[in-house]
């Protein structure tokens, strides 16, 4: 008798506990919060290139959209938080594996506008996934908060 009136007691703590339970499993990337502002921002930024090359891609624009993922997301960004002060600059402050997921990230964003720009279109689609591959891979195992 003296279970069952417990019983219900037990099950809304079991449900109170639930969502501490759930807690975010990925890493901790410990940044400052000017470096924690400027990736979020750049993150902003990565995903407003990719939609615009996706609207290119689908109008086969596929040079223009090749033209973007270089200039917006390609190794030819790397630098551009160079006239930041140190601690708003979040590279420094990756982990390695971090930062490895972010090179790959740029490379295939590279390698994409190669071959779009080259006219290339199938092998500009196929990889396409390539392009989010390494962004889905990061924010899979990393947060900064």
């Amino acid at each position: 008798m003296k279970a069952d009136r417990l019983r219900p007691l037990w099950l809304v703590g079991l449900l109170l506990a639930g969502p501490l339970m759930a807690e975010d499993q990925r890493q901790l990337a410990t940044l400052p919060p000017p470096a924690q502002e400027t990736l979020r921002q750049e993150m902003l930024a990565n995903l407003v290139a990719l939609n615009e090359i996706l609207g290119l891609v689908a109008t086969d624009k596929i040079k223009e959209a090749g033209a973007v993922a270089e200039q917006q997301l390609g190794l030819s960004v790397q630098g551009r938080n160079r006239d930041k002060p140190f601690d708003a600059r979040p590279g420094p402050y990756m982990p390695q594996a971090m930062r490895a997921l972010g090179m790959e990230g740029h490379r295939a964003a590279s390698e994409f506008a190669k071959a779009a720009q080259a006219g290339a279109r199938d092998r500009a689609l196929a990889l396409m996934p390539s392009l989010t591959n390494a962004c889905v891979s990061c924010h899979a195992s990393w947060r900064i908060r």
